[in-house]
């Protein structure tokens, strides 16, 4: 009769354990989706000329630095934008169609834990890579290192 117990008792045991990490790998992979959303957001609202996307996915303490490739000097510039500045670029980017519904959006998430998240996008501009925080239960975007397309060395011919 012990036995009997004691193999129930385990068998309870592995039946929790299993669904106990059913649950968490379901959870994961929410999490995963709310910050891929985010990334999302903040690419469709620059490419759809949609600057509430912006408001809702990134926090307004953002920080943003990247660099671009200066063709006139073949050089590269660094330059800084503020939420705001973001805002107002998202609503006028791509007013005149300058990417179509074909532009690249392509989230990679890297790593999400419960309070924190990291992410890469490739987009028609370049690469961000992104930094995010979860505030009230929402997955913000709060710093942003991004990267037009490398320049291409010419080759004398």
């Amino acid at each position: 009769m012990n036995k009997l117990v004691i193999g129930l008792i385990g068998l309870a045991l592995i039946f929790t354990a299993t669904q106990t990490a059913h649950s968490q790998d379901k959870e994961k992979k929410k999490e995963i989706e709310l910050v891929k959303r985010a990334c999302l957001d903040y690419v469709e609202g620059v490419y759809e000329v949609k600057p509430e996307l912006i408001k809702r996915s990134v926090h307004p303490d953002m920080k943003k630095y990247g660099y671009w490739h200066d063709k006139k000097n073949e050089k590269y510039r660094g330059t800084a934008m503020t939420f705001q500045q973001l805002v107002d670029l998202a609503g006028k980017w791509n007013k005149n169609g300058r990417v179509g519904k074909d532009a690249p959006k392509k989230v990679v998430v890297y790593d999400v834990l419960d309070k924190t998240a990291t992410a890469k996008l490739t987009a028609a501009w370049g690469t961000d890579y992104f930094h995010l925080v979860k505030v009230d239960g929402k997955w913000k975007i709060y710093h942003v290192l991004w990267q037009s397309p490398p320049a291409t060395k010419k080759t004398s011919g």
